[in-house]
């Protein structure tokens, strides 16, 4: 199975992802999380800053992974989608253009989790844009395009809560 969360920065989605490693029912999967700071480290422009090629290589990331069998990541083609939306480096015409193409692999993840921000405060972590307004910007985003979208979700719910409900409401939905 593909198992991706989605959801705008700091909401619990690699703190998530992390927990689930410890799980019996997922001794099977293999776990990706964010590589920010690598990227940033090779001078990929992140954040508002991200750029049509930096979108690009975010997106073979995701892509990569859906590649594997079992697989759960904390972020999705629809996250690097909102974030090409929201880029302020980009144009509107690529902007446009990369979405219809990424917006083809939804349909490849055998659930996405929107990972709600309710509840959850920004943690610094010296790489994620701390900006509530831009915070606020992704997660609205990405709510557009998962509406936009609905018709490419195979299976699309929404977690909320501490990381033991979240778990527990993923483990109802997939039935593992």
């Amino acid at each position: 199975m593909k198992i991706g969360l989605c959801g705008t920065m700091s909401v619990g989605k690699t703190t998530l992802v992390n927990a689930l490693k410890e799980r019996d029912e997922f001794k099977d999967y293999m776990f990706r999380t964010e590589r920010s700071k690598e990227l940033m480290a090779q001078g990929i422009p992140l954040n508002t800053d991200s750029t049509l090629k930096g979108q690009t290589v975010f997106l073979a990331e995701r892509t990569s992974e859906l590649m594997c069998e079992n697989v759960i990541t904390d972020r999705t083609v629809v996250d690097v989608m909102a974030f090409a939306k929201a880029s302020k480096s980009m144009n509107y015409v690529d902007k446009e253009e990369f979405i219809n193409y990424a917006k083809r692999f939804i349909r490849e993840y055998d659930y996405i989790f929107y990972v709600s921000p309710v509840g959850v405060e920004i943690e610094d972590n010296g790489i994620r844009e701390t900006n509530v307004d831009y915070r606020d910007l992704i997660d609205f985003t990405i709510s557009n395009l998962i509406d936009a979208n609905k018709h490419r979700f195979k299976n699309l719910n929404t977690l909320s809560g501490s990381t033991e409900e979240r778990i527990e409401q993923m483990l109802e939905v997939i039935s593992l």
